[in-house]
């Protein structure tokens, strides 16, 4: 069973998605609108690691997740272990998108042949993992990747998915869930998936239903609305897009994901989303952001305050 690549976009990388309900535990608090902003991508590139501190350390970003098998993985992980009052989750990556910048497993290539192209190189394409990857091969290198974070000494929060790849297969799904359970690590995990797809796959809308309980089950807790805007190439309606979202913010906890990154040769030389990147990077690096959440009525937090909430 294969999902389209159409459908991927609806459900991981659109701007409005709905995620696992979330309980907090009280009438008050449930009323509550809470938002984590979250940078994804950290150990991609030089440029995105001193972009995503930027906005770590003087900007709003109150969440980040790093891709291991990355070339500048060390630089970032070296930052995480010395900052532990920040939050880190491992960004678990299957595929290798870029043209020429290109990265392989984390565990060896002859444990993991099923999830690596003729170079061995990933997979260039969420299409190509879904097609190609075996689930018990996957589940090598993603415990590879996260062994290797927990090696740095990385204080990890949760686990999210690089481009939706954990979440285009029934058994996928379930080596994404799987990990989070067993290391005890909340995971970005959705209640539904879009009508359509349900519809077509009735088997994965299953596997999400039976996931979603065996996560309550263990107390990892979830958000109830994912947002993105990764495409839009004109820079003032990139921004009035994510000032209307963030001023109309459901009830609940939502994550907004960002791309940081420099515009500069370095990351123009890897992809052509440079500009957008350093968008996202000096509009959430802006602190005065943090007063008008506030006076919108919505409470930053991160991934451990999530797990905090969501206990007595």
């Amino acid at each position: 069973m294969q999902i389209p690549p159409r459908h991927i976009s609806s459900l991981y990388l659109g701007c409005l998605l709905t995620c696992v309900t979330f309980s907090i535990g009280t009438a008050a608090m449930a009323a509550d609108r809470y938002l984590i902003i979250h940078a994804d991508d950290a150990g991609m590139s030089h440029s995105v690691n001193m972009a995503t501190i930027e906005a770590l350390e003087s900007g709003v970003v109150s969440s980040a997740s790093i891709m291991v098998p990355c070339p500048w993985f060390k630089e970032f992980a070296e930052y995480a272990k010395g900052h532990p009052e920040y939050d880190y989750g491992i960004h678990l990556t299957l595929n290798s998108e870029w043209d020429v910048y290109r990265w392989g497993s984390v565990a060896p290539r002859d444990q993991v042949r099923s999830l690596l192209d003729d170079e061995g190189y990933l997979w260039d394409s969420v299409a190509q993992v879904r097609e190609h990857a075996r689930a018990e091969e996957v589940e090598i290198e993603l415990r590879a990747q996260i062994d290797r974070a927990r090696g740095w000494g990385i204080p990890l929060t949760h686990l999210d998915t690089h481009m939706g790849a954990l979440v285009s297969r029934p058994d996928l799904v379930e080596v994404y869930v799987k990990l989070g359970v067993e290391y005890d690590l909340p995971i970005l995990f959705f209640k539904r998936l879009d009508q359509a797809t349900s519809e077509a796959y009735p088997a994965l809308a299953e596997k999400f239903a039976t996931s979603l309980s065996r996560l309550r089950e263990k107390d990892l807790p979830s958000i109830d609305t994912l947002l993105q805007f990764y495409g839009g190439d004109i820079p003032a309606l990139r921004e009035q897009e994510y000032r209307d979202q963030l001023a109309n913010l459901p009830v609940g906890v939502t994550e907004l994901i960002i791309h940081c990154g420099f515009d500069n040769e370095e990351l123009r030389g890897i992809t052509s989303s440079a500009a957008r990147r350093d968008q996202d990077r000096r509009l959430f690096s802006n602190r005065a952001l943090l007063e008008e959440l506030r006076q919108q009525g919505v409470q930053l937090i991160t991934w451990k305050q999530l797990r905090q909430l969501r206990r007595p």
